[in-house]
């Protein structure tokens, strides 16, 4: 296999973006597609799905011609790090609020990186969470709680 494969991780990945892509398609596709004028719900999953198929059988076609590094160890520790802090925040964002959880999800996820540093994650922490409060709850008008339950008189 390894021979016949010239690129690992573009085979790797096109295999994962394809099955995503087909996973999505199948997803859709009880769902009434629509026109183009008048979309309905499976309309732009499915489209983006065959995108996301394309991308991937590109990817997996371009392993057997262009020559690449093989793959290196997995990353648990970097896995675990960032699959835990999305699922803190999922479960922190009702009860410590958007601005809480959102910090906690970008500084443990910085800390996956092998040049983490705890100003410039906090810096980053900061600037995401003031963004993403000023886009998602003032300007959509979504209804996330800046501060939870925890903060409640």
């Amino acid at each position: 296999m390894s021979s016949l494969i010239k690129h690992p991780k573009d085979f790797y990945a096109g295999l994962m973006y394809a099955s995503v892509g087909a996973a999505a398609a199948w997803i859709c596709r009880d769902y009434t597609m629509g026109s183009a004028v008048r979309m309905g719900p499976a309309y732009f999953p499915t489209l983006l799905a065959i995108l996301l198929i394309m991308v991937g059988v590109a990817s997996l076609i371009r392993s057997f011609f262009h020559r690449g590094e093989a793959i290196a160890a997995f990353a648990w520790k970097e896995l675990g790090l960032v699959l835990g802090a999305i699922v803190l925040f999922g479960l922190l964002v009702r009860v410590a609020g958007l601005a809480i959880a959102l910090i906690l999800l970008v500084v443990i996820s910085a800390w996956a990186s092998q040049q983490f540093k705890l100003k410039t994650a906090v810096l980053l922490a900061v600037v995401t969470t003031a963004a993403s409060i000023l886009v998602f709850v003032k300007g959509l008008g979504l209804p996330f709680a800046i501060l939870g339950t925890w903060f409640a008189r």
